[in-house]
């Protein structure tokens, strides 16, 4: 969801940055100014002083002002902490059985995991992250099958070997996953 986000903010904002930029470019190169256009000239203030001092006296204006701002502050600061959250699991939380538990890192699991769905027949590349917490992780897979695979056999190839290998030597009673494949591309095959 937060790359949709992303790209609708930087396309609004872009589009606006753009359409604004380019009316002020041209009517400071001495374009005619179009109908909606707020000023009249080249030389015209972006605000007059009866502009901006107009609702100065009205006590719906700052309560508004202050309103609006807090909340681009609080946009602004949920984007940034959803943005610098990290999307990976660093570690996991392996129970030994003698109620200390252990550590295990994440990407060490991923290595694992991705290397043994790489060798699957009919896998051309394989990519695992980890996300969730680290007493209950969740695994993003992304395959890269060969043309000749059926996708159905990987995925349970997928489930029966490598997800159970990695759910077991984890020791986790269970390890969601989302899958996500895709094909190799390859040329045309010349039929005789």
């Amino acid at each position: 969801m937060l790359g949709t986000v992303n790209r609708v903010l930087l396309a609004v904002v872009g589009l606006v940055l753009l359409a604004v930029g380019g009316a002020v470019l041209a009517v400071g190169l001495g374009a005619p100014a179009p109908s909606w256009w707020l000023h009249d000239g080249p030389h015209d203030v972006l605000l007059t002083t009866a502009e901006r001092t107009r609702w100065r006296g009205d006590a719906w204006w700052w309560p508004t002002v202050i309103g609006v701002l807090a909340l681009l502050v609080l946009l602004a600061l949920w984007w940034l902490t959803a943005v610098l959250r990290r999307r990976r699991l660093g570690e996991l939380l392996v129970d030994t059985g003698d109620g200390a538990g252990a550590l295990l890192r994440g990407r060490a699991l991923e290595g694992v995991l991705a290397g043994e769905a790489g060798r699957l027949d009919g896998v051309a590349h394989a990519h695992v992250a980890l996300t969730g917490r680290r007493d209950a992780p969740a695994a993003r897979v992304r395959l890269q099958l060969e043309p000749h695979v059926d996708p159905a056999t990987t995925l349970d190839h997928l489930t029966a070997q490598a997800l159970t290998h990695a759910r077991e030597s984890a020791a986790l009673d269970t390890l969601p996953a989302e899958v996500r494949m895709r094909g190799a591309k390859h040329k045309a095959e010349r039929v005789s």
